[in-house]
C-alpha cells in the first residue's frame, strides 16, 4: 500500500496549542445534549440504570479515546485521523467511506444545532416556534452563512473562538454542579435510584438501552483534536487533548445527570421543558437559574455548531488531498482555508435545513442519523488499532506487553462501536447505506481524475453490501415497513 500523502502542515502562525485542541474536543462534544440530560435520563429511567449506562459507555469512551491517542503517537505522520486511519488500514475506498460518513454526520449535527438554536429562541420570539417555522428557517440560514464568512476569513481564528465559547459554555455547567451539590437531597435521590422493577412500565434493560442511545450522541466529537491534527503545535498534544477533553466531558455528564436525581422527583424531571438543566437549577435558586442556563445553552450550541463546521471542512479537504475525493475540494483561499470544502459543507447543511421543514420528526431523525453515521468511522478507527497491534507494525522488540494492551483496548472500542450501532437501531444503519452509496459517485469521480483504479478486491464486497442494504431500506420505506 502506498503511504498516505501527508497534508501540508499549517504555518507557525496557524498552529494550535494543547489548550486550543482540548477546546476543540470539548467544544465538539458539549452541545445541547448535556443541557437536556436531566429530563432525557429522568424520563427514561432511574439512577441505577443511569449508573450502569455511564459505567459501560464510559468504558467504551475511554477505550476509544485511548485508541485515538495510541494511533496519534504510533502514526504521527497521519493527519485527520478518522479518514487517515481507515485509509491506511483498509484501503482508499474504506478511507473515503469513513471520511464521507463522518462529513455527513458533521452536517447532520450542524442541522441539529441550528434547529435547537431556533427552538430555544422560540421561547423568546414566538415566530420561531419549535424551530421549524419559516422564520426559524430564515434565522438558521442567516446564522449558517454568517459562520461561513467567519471560517472563510481565518480557520485558526475560528478554532480560537471555539475555544473561547468552550470556556463560556462550561462555566454555567460548573455553576449548576456546585449549586446542585448544595441543593442535593438524599431522600429524593433514594426514591429516584431504583427503577425497572415489577411496578415500572419499562424494564431495567429497556431503560439502559434507551439511555445508552443518548449517551452515545453526547460522546460524538471526541476525535476533534485528531481531525485537526495538522494544526497541532506539537504532535504529542493530539493524544493528550483527546484524552483530557473526553474524560473531562464524561465527568461533567455523569455529575449533571446523577445530581439531578437528587434535586427533583423523576416525574418532575420527565416533565421539564428545555433547557432541563435550567429548570432543575430554577428549582434550587429561583427564576434567574433558568435564564442563566438558557444563555449558556445558546452559547454552547453556537460553539458546537462552529466546531462541527470546522471538522466537516477539514475531513473533506484531507480526503481530497489524498485523491479519495474530487480534486476541486483541495482548493484553498488566500487565508489557507479549504474554501471549496467549506462551500460544499454549508450548501449541504442549507439543503438539509430546507428538507427538514417538510419531514416529520426531522429533529429526532437527524439526531439518530448523526450517531449512526459517526459510529462507522469510529469502528474503522478501532479496527485499525486492532490491525496495527496484530501485525506488530511500529512495535519493536520488548514492546510485547504494550502491544497486547493496545490491541485489547482497540478490541474493546470496536466491540463498543458495533454494540452501539446495533443498539441505535439497524434501520438507521440501513438508511445510512443509501447515503454511502450515493457518496460513492464522488469516489468514482476522484479515481477518474487520478487515472487510478476505482473498486478492487474487497472494495467490491463492501460496495455490493451497500447496494443490498440500500435496496432493503428503500423497499422498506416505500412499503411502510420502515417507520421513521
Amino acid at each position: 500500500m502506498n503511504p498516505l500523502r501527508r497534508s501540508p502542515r499549517a504555518a507557525d502562525d496557524q498552529k494550535l496549542s494543547r489548550g486550543a485542541l482540548i477546546g476543540m474536543v470539548i467544544g465538539s462534544m458539549i452541545g445541547s445534549g448535556i443541557f437536556t440530560a436531566p429530563s432525557a435520563f429522568g424520563r427514561t429511567g432511574g439512577g441505577f440504570a443511569a449508573l450502569i449506562v455511564w459505567f459501560v459507555a464510559g468504558a467504551g469512551l475511554l477505550a476509544l479515546a485511548l485508541v485515538f491517542r495510541t494511533l496519534s503517537n504510533r502514526k504521527p505522520e497521519l493527519d485527520t485521523g478518522v479518514y487517515a486511519y481507515a485509509r491506511e488500514g483498509f484501503g482508499r475506498y474504506m478511507g473515503f467511506n469513513s471520511a464521507f460518513g463522518y462529513w455527513i454526520g458533521c452536517c447532520l449535527a450542524d442541522v441539529v444545532c441550528l434547529m435547537h438554536i431556533q427552538a430555544t429562541l422560540g421561547k423568546f420570539i414566538p415566530a420561531f416556534g419549535n424551530g421549524s417555522t419559516p422564520a426559524a428557517l430564515v434565522g438558521a440560514s442567516v446564522m449558517l452563512w454568517l459562520f461561513h464568512l467567519l471560517v472563510m476569513h481565518d480557520m485558526r481564528k475560528a478554532a480560537v473562538i471555539n475555544a473561547i465559547t468552550t470556556i463560556l459554555k462550561v462555566i454555567p455547567i460548573l455553576v449548576f454542579i456546585a449549586l446542585a451539590i448544595a441543593g442535593f437531597r438524599s431522600d429524593v435521590f433514594k426514591a429516584n435510584f431504583w427503577s425497572g422493577g415489577a411496578g415500572d412500565a419499562v424494564p431495567l434493560a429497556g431503560e439502559i438501552r434507551a439511555m445508552m442511545l443518548m449517551a452515545v450522541f453526547m460522546f460524538v466529537g471526541m476525535e476533534g483534536a485528531n481531525v485537526f491534527s495538522r494544526y497541532a503545535r506539537k504532535r504529542s498534544d493530539i493524544g493528550a487533548a483527546t484524552l483530557v477533553g473526553s474524560i473531562g466531558v464524561f465527568c461533567l455528564l455523569v455529575l449533571v445527570t446523577m445530581l439531578s436525581y437528587g434535586v427533583l422527583p423523576r416525574s418532575d424531571l420527565a416533565a421539564l421543558s428545555a433547557p432541563a438543566l435550567g429548570s432543575v437549577l430554577q428549582s434550587i435558586v429561583g427564576p434567574w437559574g433558568w435564564g442563566f442556563i438558557s444563555i449558556g445553552l445558546l452559547i454552547s450550541i453556537l460553539g458546537n455548531y462552529l466546531a462541527w463546521s470546522l471538522l466537516a471542512t477539514e475531513v473533506l479537504y484531507a480526503a481530497a488531498r489524498d485523491g479519495a475525493m474530487p480534486g476541486f475540494l483541495e482548493r484553498m483561499n488566500s487565508k489557507g482555508v479549504p474554501i471549496a470544502s467549506l462551500w460544499l459543507t454549508n450548501l449541504t447543511i442549507q439543503f438539509l435545513l430546507i428538507v427538514s421543514r417538510h419531514a416529520e420528526h426531522a429533529f429526532y431523525l437527524a439526531l439518530q442519523m448523526t450517531s449512526s453515521m459517526m459510529l462507522v468511522p469510529y469502528l474503522l478507527v478501532a479496527a485499525y488499532g486492532v490491525k496495527l497491534a496484530f501485525t506488530g507494525e511500529t512495535y519493536v522488540a520488548g514492546m510485547q506487553r504494550q502491544r497486547v494492551g493496545d490491541g485489547m483496548r482497540s478490541a474493546v472500542a470496536a466491540v463498543f462501536a458495533v454494540a452501539m450501532l446495533y443498539t441505535g437501531g439497524l434501520k438507521f444503519l440501513l438508511l445510512s447505506s443509501i447515503l454511502y452509496l450515493a457518496g460513492t459517485v464522488l469516489y468514482i469521480r476522484a479515481c477518474h481524475e487520478n487515472h487510478s483504479r476505482g473498486l478492487a478486491g474487497a472494495d467490491w464486497l463492501v460496495f455490493l453490501a451497500m447496494i443490498f442494504c440500500a435496496a432493503v431500506a428503500i423497499y422498506a420505506l416505500t412499503t411502510g415497513a420502515l417507520l421513521l
